[in-house]
This record gives structure tokens, sequence and C-alpha cells, in this order.
């Protein structure tokens, strides 16, 4: 499970917006802006989260700990 600051995180490191973000795996920004504002994985659609992940994923964002164990992100050259 990944928490809202691993997605914001991804996007900085990959240095995309959350425009680039939605471009790349047609989730809305509005939805985007939702997903990553504090509490916003609760309400999210699990399509949309997939979507997002395996876009970050594709990218070569590996999303590391959890919400109990320091998450992060890692960023490998793709």
């Amino acid at each position: 499970m990944i928490v809202e600051k691993q997605i914001r995180m991804a996007r900085v490191a990959l240095g995309w917006s959350i425009q680039t973000l939605s471009e790349n795996c047609t989730v809305s920004v509005r939805t985007i802006k939702r997903i990553e504002s504090e509490g916003g994985l609760d309400k999210a659609n699990p399509a949309n989260l997939w979507l997002i992940r395996t876009t970050l994923e594709t990218a070569g964002v590996e999303f590391i700990g959890g919400a109990n164990d320091g998450p992060g992100v890692r960023l490998w050259d793709i």
C-alpha cells in the first residue's frame, strides 16, 4: 500500500507536474490533486490508484516502505 506523500515524492523525483502525471496515466488533474491531499487515498477509486501507481513504476519509480515504516520512493533509470 502506498501513501499520498509517496505519489508526490514520485512525481517530484521524475520532474513531473500533476498535469504531466495526468497525461501519462489518464487520471484527471482534479482527481490526482484530491488523491495527493491528506486522507485522499481513503476516498480514491482503486482503478485510478492502479493507473497512477503503474504509470509511476513504469517510469522508473519504486515505492518503498509503508505508512508505518518510513514510506519513500527510489528512482531507477529506465
